[in-house]
């Protein structure tokens, strides 16, 4: 074989690696920029117990699409019962609880910044456990802040007449079968909580059992399968129907409605 055939060979080697090495730094900076939607949280009993994590975390998820898995075994972040470490989010009848990052998941760097902003602050304070007192947030002022809902309130109107019709009257004229037992979305904007509940109305019982927001919920239980046919919403839609909620005028219940 001729020294100019070995060249030929040579270069056009060298030629096939250039090739591949420019292919690799156009796709690197992609994958590097993919930001990671999960993270691992550790948490004191006492939050969990409460209900405040069960109440907090879909909201969160919702907004942000990043989802907390509960755990004990290397956390990126925990939150402590202590003023000593950390920085201090929320405290309840005197105890304190702060953040401690544990890595430089982004995830959970998002979780922490959320805790700390107002969003997160009012949503701490808007939390009714079943038992004991309140939490708060570390800033006092941001508890009475306004709730607001910015979805598409005309395809809320008609995805819950599609979806939550099975159960509820969600009319504005009252039109609609509904479950006798279960209040319609008028009775249920007279209840002095009513931002919280339809917030959160895809955690609360019974909706978890055969209702899931994609990218959000965890997949069904197989041991409990739905007992209905099940519901699946994106984001966009659950905004949807929170905002179709909230402009509908209060039922005149004829008496003030004690939320329970």
């Amino acid at each position: 074989m001729g020294i100019a055939n070995l060249a030929g060979k040579g270069a056009g080697v060298i030629g096939r690696l250039v090739a591949m090495f420019c292919a690799f730094l156009a796709v690197t900076p992609a994958a590097l920029t993919q930001e990671v939607r999960e993270f691992r949280l550790q948490v004191d009993d006492e939050l969990v117990v409460s209900g405040l994590m069960a109440y907090l975390l879909p909201r969160f998820a919702l907004k942000t699409g990043r989802r907390a898995k509960l755990t004990n075994d290397s956390p990126d972040l925990k939150i402590v019962k202590t003023a000593q470490a950390g920085k201090a989010v929320l405290a309840r009848a005197g105890r304190v609880f702060a953040l401690v990052p544990m890595t430089a998941n982004p995830a959970a760097g998002r979780f922490a910044q959320w805790l700390r902003s107002d969003i997160g602050q009012t949503a701490i304070a808007a939390f009714a456990p079943a038992g004991g007192p309140r939490f708060t947030g570390v800033r006092q002022e941001v508890i009475t802040a306004e709730i607001t809902f910015e979805g598409d309130a005309r395809l809320g109107e008609s995805l819950a007449g599609k979806h939550c019709g099975r159960c509820h009257r969600v009319r504005a004229d009252r039109a609609g079968v509904g479950i006798g037992s279960t209040p319609s979305f008028r009775a249920l904007r007279a209840l002095g909580d009513w931002r919280q509940r339809f917030l959160t109305f895809y955690a609360l019982n019974p909706h978890p059992a055969f209702l899931r927001v994609a990218g959000i919920s965890p997949p069904f239980d197989p041991a409990f399968p739905p007992t209905i046919h099940p519901v699946e919403l994106s984001q966009a839609e659950v905004e949807a129907i929170q905002a179709y909620a909230a402009g509908l005028e209060p039922a005149d219940l004829g008496a003030p409605v004690a939320a329970h």
